[in-house]
């Protein structure tokens, strides 16, 4: 077991619950889920393969964990980012780099493999979470929609295209200054092709414009 680091018991099971979870992470992104066993988590965790069992009945547990923790980080950094934004234009902008930066930081298996090691409930406990995350996506989208910077459309089949656009940009995080530099161009290449995939549209100067024009106030002249 870990040495005791924090001033009381409560606090020391988070943070061995937190090792865990930081270990399984670093696993994951390195080896992927396939051959990652509880032995693996525990020994690169540095504590007992009990203490793992202590708080994660399976590798299923852990991984539903472990997916929610993430996400959940991923939201509350994202909603700062977002503070204080007000054009949805520059919202989806920064909703798409957000997303390639964190697939690029951390590694989770696609669906059907997440399917095939989780329970029904585990794996529809994991869809209602991720659900939360796209709802912020589709508020941001409707948003652009009612205010003219999108063409309206249909808001899922826009997440989609959103979504889709991120997979192949986010790599391994680039460790020296030309991968760098040339993961930076395509991920400003990607925020664009989406952007303007979705319908928007800018000025000479790269600015967010309107995509329709208001209507004319009706004239009072006789």
């Amino acid at each position: 077991m870990p040495k005791i680091q924090a001033a009381s018991n409560a606090e020391q099971r988070e943070h061995t619950k937190r090792a865990i979870l930081e270990s399984f992470g670093r696993l994951l992104y390195s080896q992927g889920l396939t051959g990652l066993t509880m032995t693996h988590v525990a020994k690169n965790a540095g504590v007992g393969r009990t203490a793992v069992y202590n708080y994660f009945a399976d590798m299923g547990e852990l991984l539903v964990a472990y997916t929610l923790d993430e996400t959940e980080r991923f939201m509350t950094e994202l909603r700062g980012d977002l503070e204080g934004v007000e054009n949805p234009v520059d919202k989806l902008a920064i909703y798409i780099r957000a997303q390639i930066d964190d697939l690029s930081r951390r590694h989770l298996p696609p669906g059907p493999a997440m399917r095939s090691v989780l329970s029904p409930e585990d794996f529809a406990k994991l869809g209602e979470h991720v659900g939360a995350l796209r709802g912020m996506l589709t508020t941001i989208l409707q948003e652009a929609v009612d205010d003219g910077w999108l063409p309206a459309g249909d808001l899922e089949e826009m997440g989609r295209l959103v979504h889709s656009s991120l997979t192949a940009t986010a790599d391994r995080e680039a460790v020296s200054e030309e991968a760098r530099e040339a993961h930076e161009r395509h991920v400003k290449a990607t925020v664009l092709f989406a952007l303007r995939g979705l319908g928007a549209q800018f000025d000479a100067e790269g600015n967010p414009v309107r995509s329709r024009i208001e209507p004319a106030a009706l004239s009072v002249a006789v």
